[in-house]
């Protein structure tokens, strides 16, 4: 794959405008057309396949990427840039895909692909970062300058934005909250350490949990609601993961002193039945620590996605300035 030229921004249309977003998952790619003022016109959903190679997995971007160009210029309007948020090692400043497991990327130069492709500005940006942006300018985060968003799903990362810009890391994997260790002889975390955050309260071990105690099944979810009906097991374990969870944020707090944290991702559907008792947890190991607003995110799985669409905003210059 070779690194093509920017290309130069695309000149005014009496068109009104919107900008390409993909966000882009190990099972499915979620897509939209959004408007300059961040709500949306046309959204999609379209499976990844990753099971096909990375090199398929970009060609489906660039296809589903090209169709809704095409999909905006049927509907009147002028497609200005495209952003994509992916899973893994991003390095956003040279529009690279750097690893993700997911999908198998290694030094994917992805924005310039685009660019080539399409003809139009692009930005490439972190999932997880992504959603946290958009949870910072759009969602629950909004009106807060130091915002921490994290996302608790089939792992757990997290993202720092400071006035709705995420903070990358030198090498482009800030934020990997999941692999701080809180329980030095717990699990094997699937990175290699024992013990990570990720392998102890990420909704898949959660279920992964109770499966092996119980012998029968379940996912998060079924644990959350066995655990609200008085189930011992399923009160035990999710007793530990608030408490694990609490140890992480104690952590985070303590590192980057943020005034609201952001709780997303598929555990954070549990509602109350989380944040309550988070909250009383983090509270009780606060010390000289100032205690943060810890909400629920609001934007669900949108958020990537909108966050993607904000970051190629972003690189025109266009994106909508979020309230103070």
């Amino acid at each position: 794959m070779t690194e093509a030229a920017p290309a130069a921004r695309p000149t005014p249309s009496a068109q009104p405008s919107v900008v390409i977003a993909l966000d882009v998952g190990g099972t499915g790619i979620k897509c939209a057309l959004v408007r300059p003022d961040g709500t949306n016109h046309h959204t999609e959903r379209h499976p990844t396949r990753a099971d096909r190679g990375p090199e398929a997995v970009v060609q489906t971007i660039l296809g589903v990427a090209e169709g809704l160009a095409d999909r905006a210029r049927a509907d009147g309007l002028d497609p200005v840039a495209v952003g994509i948020a992916v899973p893994g090692v991003v390095d956003e400043a040279a529009g690279v895909a750097v690893w993700s497991a997911n999908v198998g990327f290694r030094d994917v130069p992805l924005r310039a692909l685009v660019t080539e492709r399409l003809g139009l500005p692009a930005a490439l940006g972190h999932d997880v970062r992504a959603g946290g942006i958009a949870e910072a300018r759009i969602g629950a985060g909004q009106g807060g300058r130091y915002v921490l968003f994290i996302a608790i799903g089939t792992g757990i990362a997290a993202a720092l934005t400071i006035d709705g810009t995420a903070y990358v890391g030198a090498h482009g994997a800030a934020g990997e909250l999941g692999h701080i260790v809180v329980r030095p002889d717990g699990p094997r975390c699937g990175c290699g350490q024992v013990g990570c955050l990720e392998a102890i309260a990420s909704a898949a071990a959660v279920g992964r949990r109770y499966t092996e105690l119980a012998g029968e099944p379940a996912s998060a979810a079924e644990v959350v609601r066995r655990a609200t009906a008085g189930e011992k097991l399923a009160t035990r374990i999710w007793q530990e993961t608030v408490e694990a969870l609490a140890d992480g944020l104690l952590i985070a707090q303590a590192l980057y002193d943020p005034a609201v944290v952001v709780v997303g991702g598929g555990l954070a559907e549990a509602g109350d039945e989380l944040l309550v008792p988070l909250r009383a947890a983090l509270r009780a190991r606060l010390t000289f620590h100032r205690e943060p607003e810890l909400v629920r995110a609001a934007l669900g799985d949108e958020a990537g996605c909108l966050g993607a669409a904000l970051l190629a905003l972003d690189a025109i210059g266009t994106a909508p300035i979020p309230d103070r």
